[in-house]
């Protein structure tokens, strides 16, 4: 099942992306998508903190109290990773987009030819992330930890500790080859930053790039090793900017 939140303000744009989303969701029966449809940015706000947050956000940027973008930036501190799609009245909200990692912009008015195929790679896209995970053994055996779920990895002794989005962390058996060679499952993924000798992070859970740290939402702070910033700071923007990210405009 999709699970997917609709946000706009205006009673009249609200009626139409949300007339829109049923055609898409109706023509492709498979996807099971339930479509939760919000008039302010806070219900939608609340309704995300009690259930865990949606797979995909269909949001308005130019809302009264709480815009879209600040919208998109407080569901990324609830961990939310699901993919934002924005729809723009105008072209100079595309870069702030970028602040809540939106999957894409739209300008409106939304058009079938231009919305459905965006909903598309971002379905195919959240598909991709739900299945990729990572085998980790543990002293309760072997566990499967999907790839998304990860905020950062770190060696604490003879371990690796996965820092888990949740808040919660688990550690593996002791590991008996170096710390590289063994997160290079994680590596080989482009969201996964080797920031040291010891500590890896999700790039899509880094707030910010700062002296001697990766700082993650939720506030946890990531050594970042001497000489890796500029590095760190072109991978983060990399992530992103390269990301499917808008149309043409």
């Amino acid at each position: 099942m999709i699970k997917l939140a609709l946000c706009d303000d205006e009673a009249e744009q609200r009626t139409a992306v949300g007339t829109l989303l049923r055609e898409y969701a109706a023509a492709r029966p498979a996807l099971a998508v339930k479509l939760s449809v919000f008039s302010s940015s806070r219900d939608l706000l609340a309704a995300a903190e009690e259930c865990g947050g949606f797979d995909l956000y269909v949001l308005d940027i130019v809302m009264p109290e709480l815009s879209g973008i600040d919208l998109g930036v407080r569901l990324r501190e609830l961990y939310s990773g699901g993919a934002i799609i924005y729809l723009t009245i105008s072209p100079e909200y595309a870069v702030d987009s970028y602040a809540a990692r939106a999957f894409y912009y739209l300008m409106k008015p939304a058009e079938p030819d231009k919305l459905f195929p965006v909903l598309d790679q971002a379905v195919e896209a959240l598909e991709k992330k739900k299945t990729a995970c990572v085998a980790v053994r543990t002293k309760d055996g072997l566990l499967r930890l999907r790839l998304d779920e990860i905020l950062y990895t770190e060696l604490a002794g003879r371990s690796v500790r996965y820092h888990l989005a949740d808040g919660s962390s688990l550690d593996s058996v002791t590991v008996r080859r170096p710390f590289q060679e063994e997160i290079s499952p994680l590596l080989a993924d482009r969201r996964f930053f080797l920031c040291g000798a010891s500590f890896a992070v999700n790039l899509f859970y880094v707030a910010a790039v700062e002296k001697g740290f990766l700082r993650m939402d939720g506030g946890a702070r990531v050594p970042l090793a001497r000489g890796l910033a500029a590095q760190a700071k072109r991978r983060w923007s990399d992530y992103w900017l390269d990301a499917p990210g808008g149309e043409a405009l």
